[in-house]
């Protein structure tokens, strides 16, 4: 892939120290990378997770040296703990080798548009995150995960780009996809009543661009199942996208438009496909 140059790059659950993890994907997209500033939107290291389990991999390492190689090439790299890494909170206001400890930020885009930048757990109250958590649950995402990466070994023996089985099935699942509208509901609910044009976050591995009631709602998704980016070109646009051995555009707002975000498999499908549903796809939204 060619450099992907862009005046701003937001990611978020990341989970590195977890076999979900797709840091090879990562690692080639912060290669690829050419931006003036990074946000990391909570969970990048899955400290939750390293205290029941530990598990590391090479990759995750060169991930972190990355980060911080961009810092050093002078990159502006703020770091927003979230929930599997909330340890980190309490390290805000400071700064390691280059990269700024915040608890939130407010992102200014190139065309004036201000934005609330949060991981987003603050959306999930507590009725309700338990009510999520015995409806989908933890044991069935590891579920999903687990079938991800035998999708994922398998489409590689074959020489198939990457497809997101949990995607798949987030779409067709009629509560979880309820839980979804709800949560971008909250957040943009927020945005608006502290006078923001938009607010990023990631937490819930569903990446989204959408405006609700004139506020947009910018979800940069996660590298564990969807392997997304929310990248700001120098217009101030945002634009979702995915990237594995392909870069697919997902999902784009500019003063001008607000494309939302495809659903399902049709993300990855060819662009034909995505021309011929494009209609339909703003429809949804």
């Amino acid at each position: 892939m060619t450099s992907l140059h862009c005046r701003s790059a937001f990611i978020s659950d990341v989970h590195l120290g977890t076999p979900d993890c797709k840091a090879a994907y990562l690692l080639n997209f912060l290669r690829q990378l050419r931006c003036e500033k990074l946000y990391l939107v909570g969970d990048i290291v899955d400290l939750e997770a390293l205290s029941r389990r530990h598990w590391w991999h090479a990759e995750h390492s060169a991930v972190i040296a990355e980060i911080l190689e961009l810092a050093r090439r002078g990159v502006d790299v703020v770091y927003i703990p979230g929930n599997h890494d909330a340890p980190m909170r309490g390290l805000h206001g400071q700064n390691f080798g280059g990269v700024r400890i915040a608890l939130d930020a407010v992102h200014v885009g190139a065309d004036g548009r201000r934005y609330r930048v949060s991981h987003g757990d603050e959306f999930d109250p507590e009725r309700i995150g338990r009510r999520w958590m015995q409806q989908f649950g933890e044991a069935m995402h590891r579920l999903i995960c687990w079938g991800n990466r035998r999708l994922h070994a398998m489409r590689r023996r074959l020489r198939l780009p990457y497809l997101p089985l949990s995607i798949i099935l987030k779409s067709h699942v009629g509560k979880a996809l309820a839980y979804i509208r709800a949560y971008e509901q909250r957040v943009a609910a927020d945005a608006r009543e502290r006078g923001f044009d938009g607010h990023i976050c990631g937490h819930i591995h569903f990446g989204h661009v959408r405006e609700l009631a004139g506020v947009l709602y910018l979800n940069d998704g996660d590298w564990v199942e969807h392997c997304t980016a929310l990248v700001e070109d120098h217009t101030g646009a945002m634009e979702l996208i995915h990237w594995s051995e392909q870069s697919t555009a997902l999902g784009r707002a500019s003063r001008e438009l607000v494309w939302p975000s495809p659903a399902a498999v049709l993300a990855l499908a060819p662009l034909g496909a995505r021309r011929r549903h494009l209609g339909e796809l703003h429809r949804a939204a």
